[in-house]
């Protein structure tokens, strides 16, 4: 990471910071995110063993699942304007500390109530430290190093959620000191100690803006418009899509516009709205989101039912479902990091380009896997593929939606992306996990499982294939 340079002291964004170590911050900052990605699946093969130990209902241990997504969706924008007001390195400690010790306190639940409880905790802490990660970069790296720490930042997400049910399977399998389900949560309390320390240290003081206005009324409204959309989409499959969850979704339409509305108004009165308009028009930022939420609504959903597919018709173990996952996310990694090696004449069309062959992708893997057969070494190759194209696609996205934006509104941008980002992936697993399971009952013979997951693939391919419509209309939109 020697080619990593920061801004210089004399842009005032260091000013009072001991010396930075780009190489060190930046992986301080990302293993905070990783942690983060990384207990958004680690949970999900230990269901089983927490409920023989705690005798959770089948509700519970949704809840127990979903709990954490549920409060680090609707807090991720709350987040990322309390990094602004109050300093982004601030809030990144306190989120850490916050996340660090709600997992230990995950760890050592007694009973499924307090499990839940802590789960909302741990996914709050999560949303006070995540926006500030985005923030962190934006501020600090500049040129080709911050294409090279956006790069790294696309990497760890694809990592983080890849690697969560390998590390979910051998944590759980070991059983260490008959710790059972535990372990899944207690092994981010030593890493999180580390960091805390380490924080302290490396972080730089970048002061906040206390002039920046809170916008109380925003937050409420769009925190309760976030809510009632995410809850319903997260539990209701397991829910049998109850009424009152389609009328959650209706208020949430309801509530986005009056937000939209007390937006409006704030500016107009020369007040500091939440989300503000100057952000929302920076030069290619709409259309590089939108296309950001289409690849990883359709990636989420498809590691999600893949999973599935494994574990519930071919009979793989949660480890052995994680790792043949895992070229996928190997694939995403390295594309995200190299993708800026390419000519530089291919950069602004590489994401509409590498959109449309995922799409293709998608559709050949669906022929590929539909019959049911057990996954061979051609399969496992062409996911790898795709997750190349994948990174191609999502990594030069995301520099062009924050290319455009000025450095004071970074923590506004940030908290816009992460939270568009981490709703693609609710709603990929709701919609694409609720096309799947909605042909299939599990557990089920492997080639009728292959068909849902075929039909899956369809649906995956149209979502990217508007991915790709929308990178080339950002790409209209720099030009």
């Amino acid at each position: 990471m020697t080619d990593l340079q920061i801004r210089p002291r004399s842009a005032g964004r260091t000013t009072g910071a001991p010396t930075v170590r780009p190489g060190l911050l930046l992986a301080l900052v990302l293993c905070g995110q990783f942690m983060a990605v990384l207990d958004t699946s680690i949970v999900n093969v230990a269901v089983p063993t927490i409920r023989t130990d705690l005798g959770a209902s089948g509700a519970a241990l949704q809840l127990v699942i979903a709990g954490y997504t549920i409060s680090y969706a609707v807090l991720l924008i709350t987040g990322a304007r309390l990094g602004a007001r109050y300093g982004y390195s601030r809030l990144f400690q306190l989120g850490l500390a916050a996340f660090t010790a709600a997992s230990l306190a995950c760890g050592l639940a007694p009973a499924t109530g307090w499990l839940i409880a802590f789960r909302l905790l741990q996914g709050a802490g999560s949303a006070l430290m995540v926006p500030q990660v985005m923030s962190l970069l934006q501020r600090t790296f500049t040129g080709a190093a911050r294409v090279r720490a956006l790069g790294l930042y696309s990497a760890v997400l694809a990592g983080g959620m890849a690697l969560g049910q390998v590390l979910g399977g051998v944590l759980v399998s070991a059983d260490l000191f008959g710790s059972g389900w535990r372990p899944v949560f207690l092994v981010n309390v030593p890493i999180g100690v580390v960091l805390l320390a380490a924080g302290a240290r490396l972080l730089p003081r970048l002061p906040g803006d206390a002039t920046r206005g809170f916008d109380l009324p925003g937050l409420v409204v769009l925190g309760a418009a976030l809510g009632l959309l995410v809850v319903p989409l997260v539990l209701g499959h397991e829910l049998g899509w109850p009424v009152w969850g389609w009328a959650m979704i209706a208020a949430s339409a309801l509530l986005f516009g009056l937000f939209a509305a007390v937006e409006r108004r704030i500016a107009r009165r020369g007040g500091q709205p939440l989300i503000s308009g100057r952000v929302l028009r920076a030069p290619g930022l709409r259309p590089a989101v939108a296309g950001l939420f289409a690849i990883m609504a359709a990636f989420a959903g498809f590691m999600f039912t893949f999973a599935l597919h494994q574990q519930a018709a071919l009979g793989h173990t949660a480890l052995k479902a994680g790792l043949c996952s895992a070229p996928v996310a190997v694939g995403f990694g390295l594309s995200s990091l190299h993708w800026h090696r390419l000519p530089g004449r291919l950069h602004r069309l590489l994401p509409a380009l590498a959109g449309a062959l995922l799409g293709g992708g998608y559709l050949l893997l669906g022929l590929v896997l539909g019959g049911g057969a057990e996954i061979g070494a051609w399969p496992l190759v062409e996911m790898a593929l795709l997750g190349l194209v994948a990174g191609c696609a999502y990594s030069p996205l995301v520099a062009r939606a924050l290319a455009g934006v000025a450095p004071g509104d970074a923590a506004d941008a940030s908290g816009v992306m992460v939270t568009v980002i981490q709703l693609g992936q609710v709603i990929g697993v709701a919609v694409l996990g609720s096309v799947f399971l909605g042909q299939v009952d599990l557990p089920a013979p492997a080639a009728e499982s292959g068909a849902a997951l075929r039909t899956t693939l369809l649906v995956d391919a149209a979502a990217v294939l508007a991915a790709a419509g929308f990178a080339a209309r950002g790409r209209r939109a720099e030009g």
